[in-house]
């Protein structure tokens, strides 16, 4: 039993469609009685499995929030076969400030797993989903983008997992989002992420990177709602028929991974990023990738960054103000043979 200090109305077990919110604890200075309050929606209709499904972990990546909150007004029990749990702001203070950290604590939520029950706000949620949300789950599904700061190739993404059961389960779904790549990325800024957790746990997981940034096109809002719909499907979560790519007409998904330190590469000065190869070209090595310009030395030449090796650029700086040891560019590469194998 979890000694989490959120509290909610919602009955997990309830048959039903049910909107409310998870409600943490908070005391701030103008307030000794305060709770945080997570919105939250369970739908569930007889037998079948369990999707926890969430977007927002960090505040500034919207395209998942936003397709989390469609299906929640649009799904009826009817729809469902078994029980589908949604969170859309995973991290509400960071989705109000849009930030990527929250700006109760500065903790990046992505980073506090397995969390802590007497915490921060952050510590606490991580607690919450490890403790009471994930032993319920068969699959965990968790939407990104790469923020403010990192613009990617809509893709989705998983990690290469140890256990060949779940890798395959895993990578069934990261190609059910119909992405025209499938990613497979290695953990470079820290431990504590939230997939891990729950892969620790053994359930299937389902990420994606859908682009960056504040603004959010079209597209790429179209992509995340009918891919994130066709996993669900695929989950056996919500009825209808699957659709492959090759049912839309698109050719298969290319696999690629960046899973070498070197694949990612960092600034090594500050200035001006100037993206100079557009995002899913498949480069040479020594091919130009883009330029760190510096305004307060104009005559100062830019600094090229240039591909280390041969690979697709799948994502590169998001804002063009870059800070010494921002990432400015990821390297992936298609991935051998004998790991697609495994899956």
């Amino acid at each position: 039993m979890s000694d989490t200090p959120i509290y909610t109305d919602v009955d997990f077990e309830r048959p039903g469609k049910q909107v409310s919110r998870l409600c943490i604890p908070h005391s701030y200075n103008l307030s000794g009685w305060a709770n945080i309050q997570l919105p939250v929606a369970c739908i569930r209709n007889g037998e079948g499995p369990t999707v926890v499904l969430m977007a927002g972990n960090h505040g500034d990546e919207y395209p998942g929030q936003v397709a989390i909150l469609n299906l929640i007004r649009q799904l009826e029990p009817a729809m469902i076969t078994g029980r589908l749990i949604m969170l859309p702001q995973l991290n509400v203070p960071a989705a109000r400030a849009a930030t990527r950290l929250s700006p109760l604590d500065g903790k990046n939520l992505n980073r506090c797993f397995p969390g802590n029950p007497a915490g921060t706000a952050c510590d606490i949620i991580a607690h919450y989903l490890t403790t009471v949300l994930f032993p319920l789950a068969d699959s965990v599904v968790d939407l990104h983008t790469g923020g403010r700061g990192i613009y990617f190739y809509p893709c989705a993404h998983m990690h290469l997992v140890d256990d060949l059961a779940q890798r395959r389960r895993m990578a069934r779904g990261a190609l059910a989002y119909n992405t025209d790549f499938a990613f497979l990325y290695a953990d470079v800024a820290g431990h504590g992420l939230l997939p891990v957790e729950a892969e620790s746990q053994g359930k299937t997981i389902v990420t994606t990177e859908m682009g960056g940034g504040e603004v959010v096109p079209a597209e790429v809002h179209r992509l995340s709602q009918q891919g994130l719909s066709n996993v669900l499907i695929h989950l056996g979560v919500l009825l209808g028929e699957e659709r492959t790519r090759a049912d839309l007409g698109l050719p298969p998904t290319r696999w690629i991974q960046a899973l070498d330190g070197g694949d990612y590469i960092f600034a090594e000065e500050s200035g001006l990023f100037e993206a100079c190869t557009p995002l899913a070209s498949d480069v040479a090595a020594g091919e130009l990738l883009g330029r760190i310009h510096f305004p307060e030395n104009p005559r100062r030449p830019a600094l090229e960054i240039t591909a280390p090796t041969a690979g697709v650029l799948i994502a590169y700086r998001g804002p063009t103000l870059t800070a010494q040891g921002d990432l400015v560019a990821c390297l992936a590469h298609d991935v051998p043979p004998a790991i697609l194998d495994t899956f």
